[in-house]
């Protein structure tokens, strides 16, 4: 455990670790999967073609949920916890039982930022965030922070 009041995130695949340390995004759409959970056919996967998708853990594993953003064009998954009260522990994202690999990184999100996108996003009306990455607000770096940049509740 870190020195400050969240316990250290899990070690990241080596896939998403490329992701966060050598690609920038200026201005791409973060777009809420629908249904939430993209365990199968999106209602909106139109909208999901060359952007970063987030979705909602649960109802299936995590590489399948990686696997249909891919097929439907995402650059990229972020998949929020489904517990919206998380604000403090990591899950670990394992490989299912299957062979199965995708070519695309997916990132993991505390329930409650999950939540709170998601809840923004519906207050104002929108189909989706429009990001920037990497995401870093401050000047501090993020391994200092103790907690991700994107984190303002």
């Amino acid at each position: 455990m870190g020195t400050g009041s969240r316990p250290d995130p899990p070690p990241r695949s080596p896939l998403a670790v490329s992701f966060l340390e050598n690609t920038r995004y200026d201005q791409i759409h973060l777009v809420p999967a629908d249904p939430p959970e993209a365990c199968g056919e999106l209602n909106n996967g139109v909208f999901i073609q060359d952007q970063i998708a987030l979705v909602e853990r649960g109802g299936c594993s995590f590489l399948s949920k990686t696997r249909v953003i891919q097929e439907h064009g995402g650059r990229a998954v972020i998949i929020a916890d489904n517990a919206y009260d998380n604000d403090s522990f990591y899950i670990e994202m394992i490989q299912d039982s299957t062979r199965r690999t995708a070519d695309i990184p997916a990132l993991f999100l505390l329930g409650r930022d999950g939540y709170m996108i998601r809840r923004s996003l519906e207050q104002h009306g929108l189909p989706w965030a429009v990001i920037s990455i990497p995401v870093n607000v401050t000047s501090i770096p993020t391994y200092e922070m103790m907690q991700p940049p994107w984190t303002f509740w």
